[in-house]
């Protein structure tokens, strides 16, 4: 089972980040793509209670089933985000999704964006273009994503731990918003 050790930060401009990154010696990996994930859960909503996620992920032409959870013992430090996570890739994601309704799971959350994939040869950046703002996720050890971040100008005091639904519960609380998903659809309409 692999650790995801990973920090987000808030992105004023993507272009401007953009160079920063290849200034940094980062290469794109994957070009911008849109990026759909939905999660499913028990109807009382057990796997979120637990802070676990089971997500089906479609992304640049692939689809992905992810679980996360916390580890069973803490990393000894909180300034990043660690989860176990364990990921595959299916040949079709609506087909796992009727097996997940089947099994009495249902859509608990969809959440988009469209992703720029970066990386440095022991690391990985992501941008994210999201429906309440553009964030970026340096993913590696806990290490490297403090010497990367250093190298990309973005101080610890600017590190995010918090998830993408969590940043959408924040953002409804801050506009007053009653969407029930981050959905570019859903937060135009709700904004």
């Amino acid at each position: 089972m692999a650790v995801e050790t990973e920090i987000k930060f808030r992105v004023a401009d993507v272009a401007e980040l953009t160079e920063r990154l290849k200034s940094a010696g980062f290469a794109l990996e994957t070009a911008r793509a849109f990026e759909s994930n939905v999660l499913y859960d028990t109807p009382d909503r057990d796997l979120r209670a637990r802070t676990e996620i089971l997500r089906i992920r479609s992304y640049a032409g692939r689809w992905t089933v992810t679980h996360k959870r916390l580890p069973d013992t803490g990393p000894g430090e909180d300034r990043h985000k660690h989860r176990i996570e364990t990921e595959t890739e299916v040949a079709d994601g609506n087909v796992l999704a009727e097996v997940f309704q089947s099994l009495g799971l249902v859509e608990a959350f969809r959440y988009e964006k469209y992703r720029t994939e970066w990386k440095d040869g022991a690391g990985h950046c992501v941008v994210d273009e999201t429906p309440i703002g553009n964030f970026a996720e340096l993913e590696g050890s806990a290490e490297w994503i403090d010497e990367a971040a250093g190298r990309l100008g973005i101080d610890s005091a600017d590190y995010i731990t918090l998830s993408y639904g969590r940043l959408f519960d924040q953002w409804r609380e801050q506009h007053h918003s009653d969407a029930k998903d981050l959905t570019f659809a859903a937060v135009a309409l709700k904004a």
